[in-house]
């Protein structure tokens, strides 16, 4: 598979839509049930974040198998901002801000620092 290995493919791709669920989780209630009591959105997004860990435990587990805990760690905070931004813009309808870009500048420095050999 070349330079990337199986485990980290398949972490990677489990941890992506654990986090799909885990910012629908987090965040989706303040546009879907802005009007609803609080431990109402609590309750449905604890039924959504379900999904999230029934896919990011497994990753973990996986992702532990090649990666060290520090790497596995950078790793969910690069798919989080990831899915976050699309989220953020598409779903929430917030504006694309420069400071995205810079978020994921410091992320590529975490990347290079924690993944060196």
């Amino acid at each position: 598979m070349g330079m990337i290995s199986q485990p980290l493919l398949v972490t990677a791709l489990m941890l992506i839509v654990s986090n799909l669920f885990m910012t629908f989780a987090w965040y989706g209630h303040l546009k879907n049930f802005a009007h609803s009591p609080w431990y109402v959105a609590a309750l449905i997004s604890w039924g959504i974040a379900l999904f999230e860990y029934l896919l990011q435990v497994p990753a973990n587990r996986i992702g532990y198998t090649a990666m060290n805990l520090g790497q596995l760690k950078i790793l969910q905070e690069v798919i989080t901002l990831s899915v976050f931004v699309p989220f953020a813009v598409l779903y929430m309808g917030q504006p694309l801000k420069m400071d995205y870009l810079y978020a994921a500048l410091c992320m590529m420095g975490a990347v290079y620092f924690i993944f060196r050999a």
